[in-house]
């Protein structure tokens, strides 16, 4: 349906980078499960004499992000102070960069193709944490100064549902370079949606709205479209829209506005007097950038043609997976009959818990899918053999070793399997089913199928039964 209203949409995505240590201390970056206020230094506090001290891991990491997403990295940056007061900032300003950030512009390709521009990246620390009870507030600073790398995108996002793919392949590509763990729940990347609605005719984009704070793709997605309802019915009742921080809730699939949006001199923004001004070498830059691994946009590349664009699509949110296809790949193996398994059966919700660090290596699958296509295994045991590989109690087995345990190897030799045919179609109570088969009622035949597979104890390859059946029955 057009719409009367013509949405753009910019997006702010603060990806915490998995360094050991914070982005100016030597403080324990990984808060996970530890008390409050337990992973902090008095750098943090910004206690008087107190100097930071900047993390070049971070540095490296932020050059990574930067080949993830086609962007020029500055050689000469410099950080910045942006003051205000919140209970969570101790120092009562941030380091952040906002006047030379280290990532330039690049851009961001949708599987669709279209290309987001991304207008800078730079990196800042993170503020702490407030916890909001009925009468009173609680402040964790332990995530005070966790590296962000902060990525700004250019307003190029034009629906809902472009919002979604941008920041889920985004993700992606953060997650794939290395850059962050990409925990979406526990605050790994969060991502704020600024939001302007204009007529098709208008030349200047509307007055937008910056809905703070969301961390999944589908939150992004149902707050961007609430968004648009909401303007869109100010903006038919001749009101105006008004320049705000907003807050998104799940639970209401509604947007409430938090605060006046501020203006950059409302921060006061200066140099950071306490850290020189970072400056890089083209070699540095060059052999940062080269350690970026493949990216999904690769991986499509490459197994476009050999896997449906649904299944990769569900396996690129997978790293272990697809780097593990592509292991298949690299040794001359196909990967198509792997692929689908880890769609199929690994994915299913009721095996979801599967996905652990018990991964079967490229052999195991190599050697399962060889056995499947040379009809060892039937589809279903197949399934069973490949499920029971991820079992920390058989993960050193190989297939074979399992479908001899299980006792699902098929039966594939022909005199075998004769022998078989013979003895059920020597049974009394077949021969009806034999004369209906020469009679022409060919569904029968899956009677004395089951027949010899009940013979043979579910070992029999029950392509080569049917065949075998036919044969005998002319």
């Amino acid at each position: 349906m057009a719409r009367k209203y013509e949405i753009t949409i910019g997006i702010e995505c603060h990806v915490q980078l998995k360094t050991k240590t914070k982005l100016f201390s030597e403080v324990d970056n990984d808060a996970r499960g530890k008390e409050p206020n337990s992973c902090v230094s008095p750098v943090d506090y910004a206690l008087p004499g107190m100097l930071p001290r900047l993390n070049g891991e971070a540095v490296r990491l932020a050059i990574r992000a930067g080949a993830a997403m086609n962007a020029k990295i500055n050689p000469d940056s410099r950080f910045d102070r942006k003051h205000y007061f919140y209970p969570d900032s101790p120092k009562g300003y941030q380091i952040t960069q906002f006047y030379h950030p280290i990532i330039g512009e690049g851009f961001v390709e949708l599987p669709s193709g279209k290309k987001i521009r991304i207008e800078h990246a730079h990196l800042e620390g993170d503020a702490g944490k407030l916890t909001h009870f009925d009468t009173y507030s609680l402040v964790d600073l332990n995530r005070v100064d966790t590296p962000l790398l902060e990525i700004v995108s250019m307003p190029d996002i034009s629906s809902p549902e472009e919002a979604r793919d941008y920041c889920k392949e985004l993700w992606r590509n953060m997650v794939y370079a290395g850059v962050t763990n990409g925990d979406l729940y526990n605050g790994n990347m969060r991502f704020d949606v600024n939001i302007s609605l204009k007529k098709p005719e208008d030349t200047k984009l509307g007055t937008r709205a910056e809905i703070k704070n969301l961390n999944s793709f589908r939150s992004i997605e149902r707050a961007a479209a609430y968004e648009y309802e909401r303007q869109s019915k100010l903006l038919d009742k001749g009101e105006k829209v008004i320049q705000e921080t907003r807050g998104w809730s799940d639970a209401t699939g509604v947007t409430t506005g938090q605060r006046s949006k501020e203006e950059a001199q409302d921060y006061r923004y200066m140099p950071e007097p306490d850290l020189p001004p970072l400056s890089l070498t083209q070699d540095f830059i060059k052999a940062e950038y080269d350690k970026c691994p493949a990216l999904p946009a690769d991986y499509r590349a490459r197994f476009t043609k050999v896997i449906t664009e649904d299944t990769l699509e569900v396996l690129l949110d997978y790293p272990e997976l697809v780097n593990r296809l592509a292991e298949i790949a690299d040794g001359g193996q196909p990967v198509d009959y792997i692929a689908n398994l880890f769609a199929s059966v690994l994915l299913a919700e009721e095996n979801q818990s599967l996905l652990n660090d018990n991964l079967p290596s490229a052999n195991q699958l190599t050697e399962l899918a060889a056995m499947k296509s040379k009809n060892e295994l039937s589809s279903t045991s197949a399934k069973e053999v490949f499920i029971k590989l991820f079992e920390p109690k058989h993960c050193d087995k190989t297939p074979l070793e399992l479908a001899k345990e299980l006792n699902l190897v098929q039966e594939n030799d022909s005199g075998a399997l004769e022998a078989i045919v013979d003895a059920v179609l020597a049974k009394p109570e077949t021969a009806k089913a034999q004369a209906d088969y020469k009679a022409g009622q060919e569904k029968v035949l899956g009677f004395l199928v089951g027949q010899v597979m009940k013979e043979s104890h579910g070992k029999a390859n029950p392509s080569a039964v049917s065949e075998i059946l036919k044969k005998k029955l002319k």
